[in-house]
């Protein structure tokens, strides 16, 4: 533990930012895999649907600063290429 007070509440706000980051984590991940298993099923209609609503999670990641700008940016191109194969 550390002594200075400082150091202190640097590492109660790292826990909480932590929290926080590990439940936005996992929504990325839970959209990740229905978006994956809407693709993989074949309804263009529910892929659809499950492609923008991952593509929102992963917006909002973002603007939290959770993860980058291009990793969101990429995974968003990947959806969205799988879903215009599923649909073609």
């Amino acid at each position: 533990m550390a002594n200075i007070k400082s150091a202190q509440k640097r590492i109660r706000s790292s826990e909480k930012r932590r929290v926080g980051n590990l439940a936005v984590k996992t929504q990325v991940k839970s959209a990740r895999r229905k978006t994956n298993a809407a693709l993989s099923e074949g309804v263009v209609e529910t892929a659809t649907e499950a492609v923008s609503s991952y593509s929102s999670v992963l917006d909002k990641a973002v603007k939290r600063g959770v993860i980058k700008k291009n990793t969101a940016t990429r995974r968003k191109t990947r959806a969205t290429e799988a879903l215009r194969k599923l649909s073609a």
